[in-house]
């Protein structure tokens, strides 16, 4: 088996697995691009893509472009001869001259059941719907959003109580192992033929906004708590209480009280309150402005929660 020239993409968490799997595989890894340093942490430090921090590690070619729309940096690209380009959460669009430079094209790792869940954000909408099922899929990359065929699939099973960063960190690790298999099997000449996607079941996973992370205790509870499983731990959902921005990463359903209005505390000291259609949830796990995540028995042991007290759904 002749070894493929692999272009690598990808920037987040997310990608470094596949990175590695490629940098330890029989593929040569010709050059890396990632996002560009962005600001970040109190201080606003430009800091690194977790990838680019990889590609000095190695000592790999690293561009970190902008964009990808200028003949220069598409000439640039096509200039490496690779094989194909495995893409990982890269975050930025390829348009089609990159799409078309390397023999095999872009291959693309995509953390749901495709078509189901196309976008930004698979795996948080995943869980936020109560998906039970969700599968692991190498895409080839065409114009449209995640709607090239399919290369490869796995099903995976989501466990009650798992959240975002749970699910993220186990399909990065099996996308990276789908995607040395893949090329393997592209390099011997024994790749499975691609399969198109259904034009049925098609869901697209928007971007979460800021807007998305307040919660509305009119909702159920299992809809409550699946929305705050899959936005945990990052961005991570909230809440308002006394007047303070709580964060919630876990919550179980508890005990309502029939006729009580949604969103008021039941039990101060767990830490329950009523939800929506006669529902109650017990908010397990909490973090409070500048302090560190915790369980909620040991977070309000300094701060005291009235029962009865009204959770505001609004800043204030």
């Amino acid at each position: 088996m002749n070894p493929l020239r692999v272009i690598f993409m990808g920037s987040p968490a997310f990608a470094v697995p596949t990175l590695r799997a490629l940098l330890a595989s029989r593929h040569q890894v010709i050059a890396i691009y990632t996002q560009p340093p962005r600001p970040a942490g109190r201080g606003q430090k430009l800091t690194p893509t977790l990838v680019a921090e990889i590609a000095a590690e190695q000592h790999l070619p690293l561009l970190t472009p902008l964009r990808l729309k200028s003949p220069e940096i598409q000439a640039e690209f096509a200039a490496h001869g690779a094989d194909v380009a495995v893409v990982a959460a890269y975050g930025l669009l390829l348009p089609p001259p990159v799409l078309a430079a390397p023999r095999f094209g872009a291959i693309n790792l995509h953390p749901s059941a495709l078509p189901r869940w196309r976008g930004a954000a698979p795996i948080h909408r995943t869980l936020m719907a109560g998906d039970r099922t969700t599968a692991c899929c190498l895409m080839q990359m065409e114009a449209g959003l995640d709607t090239g065929p399919v290369l490869a699939r796995q099903e995976v099973a989501i466990a009650d109580g798992t959240d975002a960063g749970m699910l993220q960190h186990s399909m990065a690790e099996l996308g990276a192992q789908m995607m040395v298999e893949y090329l393997d099997q592209l390099a011997e000449g024994s790749a499975p033929a691609p399969q198109p996607q259904s034009r049925e079941g098609v869901t697209y996973a928007a971007k979460i906004t800021k807007e998305e992370l307040r919660l509305d205790w009119s909702l159920p509870a299992a809809a409550l708590r699946q929305k705050i499983l899959g936005l945990a731990p990052a961005p991570g959902a909230y809440t308002l209480l006394q007047g303070e921005r709580v964060k919630i990463f876990r919550a179980d359903l508890a005990e309502s009280s029939p006729g009580t209005a949604p969103g008021t505390v039941l039990d101060g000291r767990n830490l329950t309150v009523q939800c929506g259609a006669g529902t109650a949830l017990r908010l397990r796990e909490i973090q409070r402005p500048g302090q560190r995540r915790g369980v909620t028995e040991e977070v309000l042991k300094s701060f005291v929660i009235q029962d009865n007290s009204l959770i505001s759904d609004t800043d204030t």
